[in-house]
């Protein structure tokens, strides 16, 4: 009879994949380095991820859903678009300097080939809301008429040099988080 999985084994595993991502890269960490770092057999990771895929994919979502904690709880569902991207920005580099491990990790899954078109729609369900959101911005031209991807790269871009400046002027960081937002919002807003 297999013994039953431990939820402590799961969630070591997938910290220790995150310790190691972080440190060597993602095409570069084998599972056994992960197991060894999780303080498991290479076999127990194996009971949990069937294979390095399933564990990569199963990683992404992890940090996703993380993500989406940070950015979602109390997302002010009734206050006008700026106050909303707002709330979303604010969240989302804070998380990402507080973070910086599992962003450096994020940054290499977010392009790799081994994350499934399934574990993507399933990361991004909770971000729906600000995906609907800035639809209908644009439709009552409160944002300028880009696609919404679009939208979604320049915010992610802009947040990445944004958090970098605030991890390296740490007394600075909410003037450059208060700053990043600005061009942001400038470079979405229309101003008709």
């Amino acid at each position: 009879m297999a013994r039953p999985r431990s939820e402590d084994k799961h969630a070591a595993i997938l910290d220790a994949a995150i310790q190691v991502i972080a440190e060597r890269g993602l095409s570069a960490t084998p599972t056994s380095a992960i197991s060894k770092a999780a303080g498991v057999a290479e076999g127990t990771l194996f009971t949990y991820f069937k294979t390095k895929d399933a564990l990569v994919n199963a990683l992404y979502l992890e940090i996703k859903r993380e993500m989406a904690e940070a950015m979602m709880g109390g997302f002010p569902h009734h206050a006008a678009i700026r106050q909303q991207l707002q709330y979303v920005w604010d969240c989302f580099v804070r998380w990402g300097v507080a973070e910086q491990a599992k962003k450096q990790v994020m940054d290499q899954l977010k392009t790799s080939i081994h994350i499934t078109d399934e574990t993507r729609t399933v990361a991004a369900a909770p971000f729906a809301v600000v995906e609907r959101v800035f639809r209908e911005s644009i439709a009552n031209r409160v944002l300028r008429d880009y696609p919404v991807h679009f939208i979604w790269a320049c915010m992610a871009s802009l947040a990445e040099t944004t958090m970098d400046h605030m991890a390296r002027e740490p007394d600075a960081a909410a003037n450059y988080q208060r700053a990043g937002f600005e061009v942001l919002w400038n470079g979405i807003a229309n101003r008709d």
